[in-house]
């Protein structure tokens, strides 16, 4: 069994051709992201009705865009809980006068 950060080989299957990588993650992992790569080609590919190889760019263009759009969320909410935290230290900060009635 690879231990955690081990090279290892991973053989998975996208639009019909098997590829093998080699990987510090989990094979699980790996081939999540294979399944997720190869149904987006097919959608693109039936969507468009062409070949998944005319396809192809068209389904790296819609993968890069939810990826885009992910990581703009990311950056939202990490600066939204940042806004939250500063806000709840004030609030912390502001309550410790000792008013004690």
């Amino acid at each position: 069994m690879a231990e955690a950060g081990e090279k290892r080989k991973v053989t998975v299957t996208v639009a019909g051709r098997a590829y093998t990588l080699v990987t510090t993650d989990e094979p699980s992992y790996v081939k999540r992201v294979a399944e997720v790569a190869d149904r987006t080609l097919r959608e693109t590919s039936a969507a468009l009705r062409q070949s998944p190889q005319a396809a192809a760019p068209l389904a790296v263009i819609s993968l890069s865009d939810e990826l885009l759009k992910a990581r703009d969320e990311l950056t939202h909410v990490q600066r939204e809980l940042t806004r939250v935290r500063q806000l709840l230290a004030e609030n912390r900060a502001g309550n410790t006068g000792g008013d004690t009635r």
